[in-house]
């Protein structure tokens, strides 16, 4: 069962994020990234020395509003990797404004969802990101970095 990247560094948002999955009994693995430079490292690698391979994520949730690298930043990183470039990507923020919807979009992401306030209703969301990206979606197969095509 593949993880999720939760990239988010607001921590009682982490915390919620957190407890709506296990409410809704997703039972996958949750990495956190905590910014933007970590969700990079998490997902692409670095060149460190003693760092570990890349996480490959049944699905990314997307904090915009990051610390080090802005989310947008991360999903055009994202989106220029071969590795990453068909990863699924769920924008998961408090951001009302257009410009970050358009900007999501257009740079591939797969979804944009604003976080509700009220627990009850981040919770019944979550269910739904879950169902929906986690057992109902058909995932691209392994891509290698070569066009099938």
């Amino acid at each position: 069962m593949k993880p999720i990247v939760l990239v988010e560094d607001n921590p009682d948002d982490e915390a919620l994020t957190l407890r709506a999955l296990r409410r809704n009994r997703i039972k996958n693995e949750v990495v956190v990234a905590r910014d933007g430079a970590e969700a990079l490292d998490i997902l692409i690698g670095s060149d460190a020395p003693g760092t570990p391979s890349p996480v490959v994520p049944a699905v990314v949730l997307l904090d915009l509003k990051l610390p080090k690298i802005g989310g947008i930043e991360v999903l055009r990183r994202l989106r220029s990797n071969p590795r990453n470039r068909l990863t699924p990507v769920v924008i998961l923020t408090s951001s009302r404004e257009e410009q970050d919807l358009l900007a999501g979009y257009e740079l591939g992401a797969n979804s944009y969802i604003r976080k509700p306030v009220d627990f009850e209703q981040f919770s019944e969301a979550v269910r739904y990101l879950g169902l929906y990206w986690l057992v109902l979606n058909e995932p691209p197969p392994t891509w290698s970095g070569t066009k099938p095509w």
